[in-house]
């Protein structure tokens, strides 16, 4: 915890809050990804980045991703997992679109690889 934070009784929910939650790992740095992991990069930055932050908490048009698989919900409650994030990907949630006839199970696949390195 930084030194700006200060356990005071009561205020423990308030620090997620204040941004004084713990903070997340940083993502897998692209020299380190993988050629699956790599061709998941490549369909995040054409399907997802025009809503989506990789390497960031903060919304964009939709949640960030940083952390996606290291936390234990989605922003919508749902539990963070494979088959989750493969339904929301394939038929869209919200104002997600779906993305089940604009890419391949390969594509999807490789997605998912790079989704975890977040």
């Amino acid at each position: 915890m930084n030194s700006a934070c200060k356990l005071i009784p009561g205020t423990v929910a308030l620090l997620f809050l204040a941004g004084c939650g713990p903070s997340l790992p940083p993502s897998k740095p692209l020299s380190e990804l993988n050629t699956q992991e790599m061709r998941g990069y490549h369909v995040y930055q054409a399907e997802c980045a025009r809503c989506h932050y990789a390497n960031s908490e903060r919304s964009l048009h939709g949640p960030g991703l940083q952390g996606l698989y290291k936390l234990k919900y989605l922003p919508s409650g749902a539990p963070a997992n494979d088959d989750r994030v493969t339904n929301v990907i394939l038929h869209g949630h919200a104002l997600m679109p779906a993305f089940g006839d604009k890419i391949d199970q390969q594509q999807l696949n490789d997605l998912l690889a790079y989704l975890h390195t977040l």
